[in-house]
């Protein structure tokens, strides 16, 4: 029967970066006596993780030698092989260069993430004549300063524009001179209307038993009061956010005064000498 690795695969994903390299050995060697037969080749595939290194980890506990491991030390004085970057020179500027142009969020905030998969950039390392594995690659990110974030909703149904991807990094180069320029940069969005009066929302909070609150028993507009549009100005560089909250539509009109109003009420402040947005 097939073995599904999969939970395997999340555990050594996790794990391996947070690890010194003589717990890793113990942690992959224990995953592989839990797969059984096939469970080294296994791990060692999944890894990146030689054989060899592995295997020296299964004796070890075989030996009962781990707890006489010393503090501090993760393998014998002189041994093991020298780090990925002393070994392949340049591959974390080539990473660096990889996903440059695909970093989201806040270009000076130490906090980034990147659309480019550890396994899409493993085959580019390679195709480019790096050894290496996805492990190695997330390890490296963290290094520079990335982190894994959650999916979230950003592809469009209708098909791609053909210069989107030049589009992005035009607009990421533009950015980059605006900052110089100590002028703003932001992104701007309607947000969900939200229907005004006694409505339902999900979520809980704690009341007494069988006083929960009451309301409407169902979500048609109430006419007089209608909906609620909160427009969102994103300062990117600043990492901050206004929303202003209006009952009209979402029109330009609405757009142009939510800009106005973030401008009066902060962007001015933080960029009196801006002359462009």
């Amino acid at each position: 029967m097939k073995k599904d690795i999969s939970g395997v695969e999340n555990r050594i994903s996790t794990m391996m970066p947070i690890l010194d390299e003589y717990q890793r050995r113990i942690f992959l060697a224990t995953e592989a006596q839990m797969l059984g037969y096939g469970g080294i080749s296994c791990i060692s595939r999944i890894s990146g993780v030689s054989r060899v290194t592995i295997t020296h980890g299964i004796n070890e506990i075989k030996n009962q030698s781990v707890a006489k491991q010393s503090i501090g030390r993760s393998r014998k004085k002189g041994g093991g092989r020298k780090s990925v970057i002393k070994s392949q020179p340049g591959i974390i500027q080539e990473i660096e260069k990889l996903i440059e142009g695909h970093t989201k969020g806040d270009p000076m905030n130490p906090l980034m993430w990147t659309s480019k998969s550890v396994r899409h950039l493993e085959t580019i390392l390679k195709e480019k004549g790096y050894q290496t594995s996805y492990v190695t690659v997330s390890t490296l990110l963290k290094k520079l300063g990335y982190s894994l974030q959650v999916n979230r909703k950003e592809l469009a149904t209708k098909e791609q524009h053909p210069d989107r991807n030049e589009q992005f990094e035009y607009i990421n180069e533009q950015a980059k001179v605006f900052f110089l320029k100590n002028c703003p940069v932001i992104s701007i969005d309607a947000k969900k209307k939200e229907l005004i009066g006694n409505f339902k929302n999900d979520g809980k909070e704690y009341h007494k038993k069988g006083s929960a609150p009451k309301v409407l028993d169902h979500d048609f507009p109430i006419e007089e009061l209608g909906k609620a549009t909160p427009y969102g100005v994103y300062d990117i560089f600043k990492n901050e956010g206004f929303v202003n909250v209006g009952v009209s539509g979402d029109t330009s009109e609405f757009a142009v005064e939510s800009i106005r109003k973030w401008w009066k009420m902060y962007g001015q402040t933080f960029y009196q000498e801006a002359e462009e947005i």
